[in-house]
Parts: C-alpha cells; sequence; structure tokens
C-alpha cells in the first residue's frame, strides 16, 4: 500500500518534487535519446545525415502519438479507479491496454515496412538524403512494439510509486544509447542505422524491466487476467487524443518547417531547424516531465473528490512551472553558441542559421511550461476534450496561422518567429479554460 501512503501525505513542495524530480530527470533523459543520435551524427556523417533525422520525425511521431496516447490516458483512467479503491478491475485494465499496445505495435511495424519506400519519393531530396532517411527508419521500425511499451511502463511506474526505478531505467537506456551510437557508427560504421538500432535498444530497457515489474503481484499495478472492457479502451484513447494530437502535429508542423526551410535556405536551413528543436525539446521535456510526475496525483485526488488537495496541487504546480521557464529561458538565450556548437562548426552556414533562430524562439520557452501543464492537467481530470482543444489549437491551428503569415513578410526570422506567436496565443486560450473550469474541478 505504500503508493497510496504517497498520495495521503500533505500536498506541500517536498512531497510533489518527490514524485516530480525523477520524472523531470526521466523526461530530460528521454530527450537526449533523439539529441545524442543528432550528435553523432553530425559529427561523424555530416549534415546531410542530420536534416535525414528531421525528416523522419513526422514517421517517428506517429509512433510516439499512439503511444503517448494510451499512455497518459490509460493512466488516467486507471488511476482515478484507484482512487475510486477498484484495484481488481484497474489491474485488468491495465493489463487489457498493455496488449493493445503490443498488438498496435505490431501492425504499425508492418505497415511502415509496407510503405517506407513511397515516403520520401516526392519530396525532392537528394538521393545522399533519401538514403539515409530510409535507412534510418528501417532500423527504427524494428524496435515499435518496445517503443510503445516503454512510454506506457514509465508512467505506469509513476503511478505505482516506482518513479525511481523508472528514473534509472531511463538513465540507463540513455547510456546504453550513447554507448552503441560510438560503437555502432564510430567503431562498427553503420551509419545512420546504426543510430537507430541505439536507440531503439536504448528504449528497451524500460520495456524489459516493466515486464518483470508488472510480473509481480504484491506491485500496486501487475498483470492478472485481462478484462476486455473496450469502453476501457475508447475512454483511455478520448483521454489521450489531446497527447495523441500534440505528437501527431507536431510531426505535420515538422513538415512546414522542413519545406520552409528547403525553400528559403535548402538542406542546410533543414539542419538549422533540427538544432533548433533539439534545443526547444530539451527545455519542454522538463514541463512535460513534471506534467507526468504530478498526474497521477491530480487523477487520485479527482477520484477521491479531495478538492483541497487538488487545489493546492494545483498552486504549486503553477508557481514550479513560472520558475522554470524564466530559468530555461535565460539558460537557453546565454547559451546559444555554445549549444549549437555542439552540432555545427562556426563558419558553416548551418551554424549561422540556427545561432538566430535559437535566439529567436527562446521567446517561446516563457509560454511553452503552462500550456503543456495546462493540456496534460485536464487529460489527468479525464476531460479528454478540453485538453485536445489546448493541444490542437497550440500544435497545429496556431502553429499553422504563424507558419502561413509570418514568413510571407519577414523570410526565415519569420519561420523562427511562428514557435513563440504560437505558444502565446495557445497561453490565451490555457489561461480562458483554465478559468472557465476552476469551479467544476474546485482547483
Amino acid at each position: 500500500m505504500e503508493p497510496k501512503n504517497a498520495y495521503q501525505k500533505p500536498v506541500t513542495l517536498g512531497n510533489v518534487l518527490k514524485f516530480a524530480v525523477p520524472t523531470i530527470a526521466m523526461s530530460v533523459f528521454m530527450s537526449f535519446y533523439t539529441m545524442v543520435d543528432g550528435l553523432f551524427v553530425s559529427n561523424l556523417i555530416g549534415a546531410s545525415a542530420l536534416s535525414a533525422i528531421n525528416l523522419t520525425a513526422p514517421a517517428i511521431q506517429l509512433v510516439t502519438a499512439i503511444s503517448t496516447m494510451l499512455a497518459t490516458g490509460g493512466s488516467a483512467v486507471i488511476m482515478k479507479k484507484m482512487g475510486e479503491d477498484k484495484p481488481q478491475e484497474a489491474c485488468e485494465d491495465f493489463t487489457f491496454l498493455i496488449l493493445v499496445n503490443v498488438a498496435v505495435g505490431l501492425a504499425m511495424c508492418l505497415l511502415g515496412y509496407a510503405l517506407l519506400d513511397r515516403v520520401f519519393g516526392g519530396m525532392g531530396l537528394s538521393a545522399a538524403v533519401t538514403g539515409y532517411c530510409t535507412a534510418y527508419l528501417r532500423r527504427y521500425l524494428l524496435f515499435t512494439i518496445p517503443i510503445l511499451l516503454m512510454n506506457n511502463f514509465t508512467l505506469y511506474m509513476i503511478a505505482s510509486g516506482k518513479a525511481t526505478l523508472s528514473f534509472v531505467c531511463t538513465v540507463t537506456g540513455g547510456v546504453l544509447n550513447i554507448v552503441l551510437d560510438y560503437l555502432f557508427i564510430a567503431v562498427l560504421k553503420q551509419g545512420i542505422g546504426g543510430a537507430a538500432t541505439a536507440t531503439g535498444l536504448g528504449y528497451s530497457v524500460t520495456a524489459v524491466a516493466g515486464l518483470f515489474l508488472f510480473s509481480r503481484r504484491q506491485n500496486l499495478l501487475h498483470f492478472i487476467k485481462p478484462a476486455f472492457r473496450f469502453r476501457v479502451l475508447a475512454d483511455a484513447a478520448s483521454n489521450g487524443c489531446s497527447e495523441m494530437a500534440t505528437a501527431l502535429v507536431t510531426g505535420i508542423i515538422t513538415m512546414l518547417f522542413n519545406w520552409a526551410m528547403l525553400h528559403y535556405a535548402g538542406e542546410s536551413g533543414v539542419a538549422a531547424v533540427t538544432i533548433i528543436m533539439y534545443v526547444l525539446m530539451f527545455a519542454s521535456s522538463l514541463y512535460t516531465g513534471y506534467s507526468y510526475g504530478v498526474a497521477p496525483m491530480l487523477s487520485y485526488y479527482y477520484g477521491e473528490q479531495n478538492h483541497g488537495k487538488l487545489k493546492r496541487l494545483v498552486s504549486i504546480s503553477l508557481t514550479v512551472i513560472a520558475v522554470i521557464s524564466l530559468v530555461t529561458a535565460a539558460a537557453s538565450y546565454a547559451a546559444t553558441e555554445p549549444l549549437v556548437s555542439i552540432f555545427a562548426r562556426p563558419g558553416d552556414p548551418v551554424y549561422a542559421l540556427a545561432v538566430n533562430g535559437n535566439r529567436i524562439c527562446t521567446l517561446a520557452l516563457f509560454f511553452i511550461g503552462f500550456n503543456i501543464f495546462a493540456s496534460g492537467m485536464f487529460t489527468a481530470l479525464s476531460n479528454g476534450t478540453v485538453s485536445a482543444i489546448l493541444a490542437f489549437s497550440r500544435s497545429f491551428a496556431f502553429m499553422l496561422i504563424a507558419m502561413l503569415t509570418l514568413p510571407a513578410f519577414l523570410g526565415i526570422n519569420g519561420i523562427w518567429l511562428a514557435t513563440p506567436a504560437a505558444e502565446l496565443m495557445a497561453l490565451a486560450l490555457s489561461m480562458t479554460l483554465f478559468l472557465r473550469y476552476r469551479k467544476r474541478y474546485g482547483y
């Protein structure tokens, strides 16, 4: 009953951080997976290969979207049942949803291989970049099922009171990814396909650990004979659809960025976009990690109808997000040149583009955290509709408006300004919906 005792403790900054700090660190290390690939690829293979990683991002985001939907939505549904004191039913649903992940992963892998050779043919890329794209995805798709399980087990470990184990698995996977990147690319000369293999094996650490952990019946959540309640799957899907939408439209927006940069700056522009996205992804991982950490608490207190604890938790969370926002924005701006120099050398066209882009995009860091938390909070409160509106507006509607207007007037600087502009519009919507539903949920 350790996890329940943890939920019954007073809601203080210290107790909240005990939940959130491991998931923040875990989320940061997870962001390293892709960044490490970019680091080794850019330095050992070249800018064309770095561009290829960004060009494959939309396909990879599709895998991430499905797993994130099932993980965040499922966790909210299951922990709400735990708060309602229905542990048997929660474990039946948990086992069922994990089986769904395996089936979905297998289907996506087979579909990916069937469509692989057609994806990049009409983009007008050079033969070298096209080859890098297909080589990377061909290896990455082999790990579709472990990637889905990793995303799910990460959240379920946190919900079960095993946040430290989740963090250890993530760090272990990250270190393994770094070691294997060097081994496969620098030593065994497997090229960009080796980078994908290293990433997949790094992800697999949490998947394997989760299979062992959740096979133990003494764990709060554990595998038992599943009950095939498809209503639960529908609730999980609708609850997590905002996070799925975020991942999906991130892929779409990435394509828009790539097309715009190909038009204004060629493949060097795509490489610069890749570097800026790494910086934003690293900063965003802090907010995502915090939101993941407190989500089970939000769901539990909502199921328990403990409005006092819910209100206290939301108040603390807004303060934490504000502090992280100020620190990350200042650090990103001050360290722009050192950050970019990790991936591109001074004098390279990619370097100049990325330095200018990062200084402009840093403005978005003042707003991203509040938008991520707002969407995650409504998911945890089982209001997938509001969460989806926030996520879709922020990641697609507002970004699309900014991308279609700003570059026409400001050129490349308009492309960089699109992200801060979209996040600012999203912040206005988040504040409006936050205030509108305050009385309903009692936060």
